[in-house]
């Protein structure tokens, strides 16, 4: 959240965080359509970042967009396997998240 900030772009909304601990509190979320982005942690456990993602992409129609957080650069065929929208590996870097946030965002509303 500190490397995104509030508002990370002039032509967005501030955007409104929702920080949930467990992959169960994502799937309510998302069958609730109350989240327009998911940033996962790839490297969470019990239930991993990576794997969520895949479900949510493979289980819900319209799904907003995921971007994954990876353990390192040589997991994005993992990422890819997901099905997330974008990856961005630690350490994190506010602009590379940023680019990432604001590219799967306008992919969205172009679509």
């Amino acid at each position: 959240m500190l490397a995104l900030g509030r508002r990370p772009h002039p032509d967005l909304p501030p955007i409104e965080y929702v920080e949930v601990a467990t992959g169960a509190v994502v799937l309510e979320h998302m069958d609730a359509h109350k989240l327009d982005l998911a940033i996962l942690d790839g490297e969470s456990a019990p239930t991993g970042g990576l794997g969520l993602a895949k479900q949510l992409k493979d289980e819900i129609d319209n799904c907003p967009p995921i971007v994954v957080l990876t353990g390192r650069p040589d997991d994005a065929w993992l990422a890819n396997w997901s099905r997330a929208d974008a990856a961005v590996s630690h350490p994190l870097d506010p602009i590379r998240l940023t680019d990432a946030v604001l590219g799967v965002l306008r992919n969205r509303s172009a679509a």
